[in-house]
């Protein structure tokens, strides 16, 4: 599974693998050392909010949920009543979940 890493992330996990303290990359990006340790965590943990298919496209967890209820034959506007969005959002979840599903095995 690749990581989708926020710019604050690569940034940081770059300067510590130049070999920078966590006090020097705090005052270059104007952080306390502990919140560039948290960065520095966060990036690296396991939970970040990605899945990823059977076929290996990442997907967040409300594309995945979606899918899977769609597949269950529920409407757009069930899914949107569940969470509180328009039948429209929910098509639109939907329809960028398909296209990050097929993506992956066109390229």
């Amino acid at each position: 599974m690749t990581l989708q890493l926020r710019p604050i992330e690569t940034r940081v996990l770059a300067m510590r693998q130049q070999g920078l303290s966590d006090e020097e990359i705090g005052r270059r990006i104007r952080k306390t050392p502990e919140m560039v340790a948290n960065i520095a965590d966060w990036a690296t943990h396991p939970g970040r909010g990605t899945t990823e298919t059977r076929d290996g496209s990442v997907l967040s967890p409300m594309q995945s949920r979606v899918l899977a209820l769609r597949a269950q034959g529920e409407s757009h506007a069930q899914i949107g009543q569940r969470f509180r969005r328009s039948p429209r959002f929910i098509r639109q979840v939907e329809g960028l979940a398909h296209f990050r599903k097929y993506r992956d095995l066109l390229g």
